[in-house]
């Protein structure tokens, strides 16, 4: 679990930290509890990492910023360090070159570690669900699934890669009103197969797709006509039974095909039929949090929301603007709305499976939901404001030659998950799809295939399958990669060397950020980078045909930038072919 950029960091603030007590020691500095602050500099020609200390402590002890930063550099003692010079600029910045052993350790690192590189324990000892996808069963999974796939699975990655037991999970809604829908929609369909198409009406706000048909001819070919003329809710029951089970399975194989895999899929059903819905509803009345209006049970969203704005500072004539609306948890028929089968399924993550936090990964149009539902887990004492998390994404737009893509060519229906992954090759989708989440994306039919610099999947499985190559094309002159401790470092003082190393030193920190932020797109953007660092270094540096101990360096240096392309291809769900 090496990171090298913070290593480099603790290494300033130590030896910072160290020449200050000496010049306190002999009475040149006063004492002062300023702790100072490292970072990159952006032109990085002065320096490799940059501390403004003395320009806080200088207010402190009531002295020049520069004469602070002589006295420090006056007692720095590098030696052994990771930095060969440190240098006073502009008003008082110290500046610190790297040398050779920081370079060094960050190949080495990359070697011991393996597929390991990159990890962090920084969610060290944590239990994370990642909900993703969840898409109702009762048609083809579309572009919002096939975005939201990719960032739930990839967020899982990355949250296991920085220390967190992570668990991904498919939420079915296989109950309530959509799926009483889907039955009627079916039903529909089954009696016009067997009647003509104008024995019954179809319903208005029913399933119109052709998939609905073909169904209802597969439920005809299996069964006949024997549900024709029994009780309505037996055929209901049976059409929907039917559906499902043709309809999950093929969503399982569809993101299967995809690369995702969950650890359960979890049915709204079992909330029900367990009592659990009606259980937790229970407890929010137990609580106070209920009241009953027209004959149905509502929560009073609006107080528990209300009395959290109030915390947060906000005043009643803001609370009154903002329009809060309570929500029905029970209908008058007695039957329970989609909203509290939700509070019990998040109630059952918190209370019964114990996770610390929950990440859902939704749509936009789902952003009226949030508050609600985490105003729902605080008024039941589980801290839904700490402990659930919901990542927004904006929508997809397919496009073609600059123009809107909606339909799928060989099927002239919506394009779903199925038609696109027929089109689109997976690893072109899984890196195009893991964009920043709350930006609107143009996802390009024509630049996924393309097979040139412009597509930047290709880009960066080109810059893996290029150092496969020349591996292959060393060993058959009798040339393997050598171990780190057995490497000449020093004689890597090109730039585009020494860009390499660091870029191959951030990775740490794109899968830090990627779990913090909760934007996997850190690891993509990673990439293009680490792609690019190597073609330039490749472009400028010649390896074949160079004196052996500098070829060695270079040839170990190429390996390590595959292996740590590798490591974030992988970690994105994507290949790193060792040709092309």
């Amino acid at each position: 679990m090496t990171n090298m950029i913070q290593n480099a960091k603790d290494q300033v603030l130590q030896l910072t930290l160290e020449a200050l007590k000496k010049a306190n020691a002999e009475g040149l500095l006063p004492e002062v509890s300023v702790t100072p602050s490292v970072e990159i500099p952006k032109d990085t020609s002065n320096g490799d990492y940059t501390t403004t200390f003395c320009l806080a402590a200088a207010k402190a002890m009531r002295m020049n910023p520069r004469q602070v930063a002589q006295i420090l550099m006056d007692h720095m003692v590098l030696e052994g360090s990771y930095f060969t010079s440190v240098e006073m600029a502009g008003p008082g910045f110290l500046n610190f070159r790297l040398g050779d052993k920081w370079f060094a350790d960050t190949v080495a690192a990359v070697e011991t570690e393996g597929e390991n590189y990159g990890s962090n324990d920084m969610l060290a000892g944590k239990k994370y669900m990642v909900e993703f996808v969840s898409a109702n069963p009762t048609g083809p999974m579309h572009m919002g699934n096939a975005r939201g796939g990719v960032l739930g699975d990839t967020l899982a990655s990355v949250l296991q890669k920085s220390g967190a037991n992570v668990w991904r999970e498919f939420y079915v809604n296989d109950a309530g009103n959509q799926i009483e829908k889907f039955a009627k929609s079916l039903e529909a369909r089954y009696i016009q197969i067997i009647r003509g198409e104008d024995a019954v009406e179809f319903p208005e706000d029913g399933y119109h797709g052709d998939d609905i048909r073909e169904l209802a001819q597969a439920f005809y070919e299996q069964e006949g006509d024997k549900y024709l003329e029994c009780d309505q809710q037996e055929r209901h029951d049976a059409l929907a039974k039917f559906g499902l089970s043709r309809n999950i399975p093929k969503m399982q194989s569809d993101l299967a095909r995809y690369g995702i895999h969950y650890d359960q899929w979890f049915f709204e059903s079992s909330l029900h039929e367990s009592g659990y819905v009606a259980d937790s509803v229970g407890k929010l009345t137990e609580l106070g949090y209920t009241y009953e209006k027209d004959g149905a049970l509502w929560l009073n969203t609006s107080r528990i929301l209300g009395e959290k704005l109030k915390q947060a500072g906000k005043s009643d004539e803001d609370i009154e603007k903002l329009g809060l609306k309570d929500d029905v948890l029970r209908r008058a028929n007695g039957f329970y709305t989609y909203f509290a089968a939700d509070i019990a399924y998040h109630r059952n993550k918190f209370a019964v499976r114990g996770f610390d936090k929950v990440i859902n990964i939704w749509g936009a149009d789902h952003h009226g939901h949030v508050a609600r539902l985490k105003g729902a887990m605080d008024a039941l004492g589980l801290n839904g404001s700490e402990r659930l998390d919901i990542v927004l994404m904006q929508l997809v737009k397919l496009v073609r030659d600059g123009e809107v893509v909606r339909m799928s060519k060989r099927t002239g229906k919506a394009i779903s998950l199925t038609d696109l992954l027929d089109e689109i090759p997976v690893d072109a989708c899984r890196y195009f799809f893991n964009a920043k989440p709350e930006t609107q994306m143009e996802f390009d039919l024509g630049l996924a295939v393309r097979e040139d610099s412009e597509n930047p999947v290709y880009y960066v499985q080109y810059a893996h399958a290029r150092i496969c190559t020349l591996l292959k094309a060393l060993a058959a002159e009798g040339y393997t990669v050598p171990d780190a401790k057995d490497v000449d470092f020093s004689l890597l003082h090109e730039d585009s060397e020494k860009a390499l190393i660091k870029q191959l030193s951030v990775y740490c920190e794109a899968v830090r950020l990627a779990a913090r932020d909760y934007d996997p797109s850190h690891i993509n953007r990673y990439l293009t980078d680490l792609a690019a660092a190597f073609h330039k270094f490749y472009s400028a540096c010649r390896i074949k045909g160079e004196e052996e101990q500098l070829l060695r360096a270079r040839l170990k240096l190429a390996d390590t930038a595959r292996s740590v392309l590798r490591n974030g291809m992988a970690l994105i769900g994507c290949n790193a072919p060792e040709q092309m």
